[in-house]
């Protein structure tokens, strides 16, 4: 069933579940309550293509609070590898969740006719919704030619402001230390530091150093092995596509000449011994185990996706083996577009679907978490347990400060602090409330309070006090006028989906081969590689692609921020 066939047929539905539900709530608050003013107990069935390691059932101090004032629990379902098959088996069973987080899997389930149109929703019972997104309220509809609004973007917070760096290329602590803080600018940089402490440390605590390992495991191979390539030749993340700034043309990132030139480097690492030989056959456990072991010099990955394991580091009183950011490029005239603005960003987030036994009340429910009580709960905490107010300011005492910083999972799982931000719209960091604080902990002063001492002294020898302070700012770039490429729903039509796949599959197979063959095969290699995109029909992608960016700009014209 298409997607507009299902919005009519829901059309009774929906406007039978609107009348017969109770009120919505006005102002800052949300009714969530039956005729006696307690909360009805109510559980949904949440999935999310994204793992939460730390999910405790609800059963943390904020989720306690979150069911005390709405009734709401959820029965959640985390994936550990991407999703796309388990989004893929729902939308050919018609077997949904009630609230689904599908990320960039979002146009199966539309075509589907898994998803409800949340416009009305929004409109008759989601005051604080409303207020949050303003007048973004235009980003968040599907397509031109479908304007229902399927998700709430969680993903990206509104009006956020980044304070600080958590991507880049990562060195330990104590390898800075040791080597007298050299710089660390280039390729030819990153190199020289783990190659000169590798060779004079070629044992740690009884194993094998390892200067750099890659996690390559399923989608995990974008994050530390093919995005690298653009954020160190200079060019913004627009997933496996660069978008000309100027005419809107997209083609698949790959092709650009200065990205041959960073798997060159990739290649060259290897067969110097400097890049761990199972980087490509590894699994993710694996990759952190390794990490977490003390014995990996440098990384090239975002932080969530090796925290588990630094943080193991920081319980052990290893925090000198966590890990530095650095914006590294192929050459010091290239700069790392990491901070580069999209603006507000829509496209990846929560949505409630056809199996949902009650609309209303889940979006009331989304409401609550997206209210300034509900957003201070899920950043802050409880107050008086997590924070004191000093001075008319949110504090964080010290004790839990190093609970977080240096027994970061345990604390989470406990707290619930920071494990429901992606369960419904919110502000982003820099954003203040109605008492003039900020809504998330994540602003200058809290930051450099939650960095261990190790960080500190590595910061203090750059001269910057944040990580960001060594990348290039936003205000050296234009913003964005189609938002961030990957956040946007892809053609579902059969043929593109086709050769996307096909491409997919030609990349995570020759990149691979490229960086793990000699030198003299390099080229033979990766040119080989390219040709097969274009047979595989990369170039007719392409077109439909810059079509649909080109569409999101016109859809977003009036919004550019």
């Amino acid at each position: 069933m298409s997607s507009s066939k299902m919005k009519v047929a829901l059309g009774p539905l929906l406007a039978l579940l609107l009348i017969t539900s109770c009120d919505g709530g006005v102002g800052g608050k949300t009714s969530l309550t039956n005729t006696s003013g307690v909360p009805s107990p109510l559980a949904f069935d949440f999935f999310s293509v994204d793992p939460s390691p730390n999910w405790n059932g609800m059963n943390d101090d904020v989720g306690k609070v979150i069911t005390a004032k709405t009734g709401v629990t959820l029965n959640g379902e985390f994936d550990v590898s991407g999703g796309q098959d388990k989004i893929s088996l729902m939308a050919a069973s018609g077997d949904f969740p009630d609230i689904v987080s599908p990320k960039g899997e979002l146009s199966k389930l539309v075509e589907a006719g898994a998803m409800l149109d949340l416009t009305d929703l929004i409109e008759q019972y989601a005051p604080n919704l409303k207020k949050l997104y303003g007048n973004y309220m235009n980003r968040l509809k599907y397509s031109n030619e479908d304007q229902a609004i399927y998700v709430l973007p969680t993903y990206y917070a509104v009006d956020q402001t980044y304070f600080d760096a958590g991507g880049g290329f990562g060195i330990q602590h104590r390898v800075l230390k040791e080597l007298g803080y050299p710089p660390v600018r280039t390729l030819q940089d990153y190199e020289n530091v783990l190659r000169a402490y590798s060779e004079k440390h070629p044992v740690t605590d009884g194993q094998p150093t390892i200067p750099l390992t890659l996690d390559a495991e399923g989608w995990r191979i974008m994050i530390t092995v093919t995005n690298p390539a653009f954020l160190a030749t200079g060019a913004p993340d627009d997933g496996e596509y660069y978008i000309h700034p100027e005419t809107y043309e997209a083609m698949l990132h790959y092709k650009r000449p200065e990205e041959k030139e960073y798997f060159r480097w990739l290649n060259h690492m290897y067969n110097e011994g400097l890049l761990d030989q199972e980087s490509f056959v590894q699994k993710s456990d694996q990759y952190k185990s390794k990490i977490a072991s003390g014995r990996v010099l440098g990384v090239i990955d975002q932080d969530w996706g090796y925290a588990d394991a630094e943080n193991e580091l920081k319980s052990e009183g290893k925090a000198e083996s966590a890990y530095s950011h650095f914006p590294v490029t192929l050459s010091e005239e290239m700069r790392d577009h990491s901070f580069q603005n999209p603006g507000f960003v829509s496209g990846w987030g929560v949505g409630i679907t056809t199996a949902n036994p009650d609309p209303v009340r889940t979006i009331k429910f989304f409401d609550y978490l997206a209210s300034e009580e509900g957003q201070v709960l899920m950043n802050w905490g409880i107050e008086g347990k997590h924070y004191e107010i000093k001075e008319g300011k949110r504090v964080i005492p010290a004790a839990v400060q190093d609970q977080k910083t240096n027994h970061a999972s345990k604390f989470q799982k406990e707290s619930g602090i920071g494990l429901y931000k992606n369960m419904s719209g919110r502000y982003g960091d820099g954003v203040k409330d109605s008492t003039d604080n900020y809504y998330t902990t994540n602003f200058p002063e809290q930051i450099e309070a939650g960095y261990t001492e190790a960080e500190k002294e590595t910061l203090q020898a750059y001269g910057a006090s944040t990580w960001k302070d060594l990348f290039p700012s936003e205000e050296q770039f234009p913003v964005k006028p189609w938002g961030a490429a990957y956040n946007m729903p892809a053609p579902s039509d059969s043929e593109y989906m086709v050769i996307f796949q096909k491409t997919q599959d030609i990349i995570r197979k020759r990149i691979p081969e490229a960086v793990l063959s000699s030198p003299e095969q390099f080229d033979v290699i990766f040119n080989g590689m390219i040709t097969e995109l274009n047979q595989a029909g990369a170039e007719k992608m392409e077109k439909q692609y810059t079509a649909l960016i080109r569409n999101r700009v016109h859809l977003w014209k009036d919004k550019l921020r």
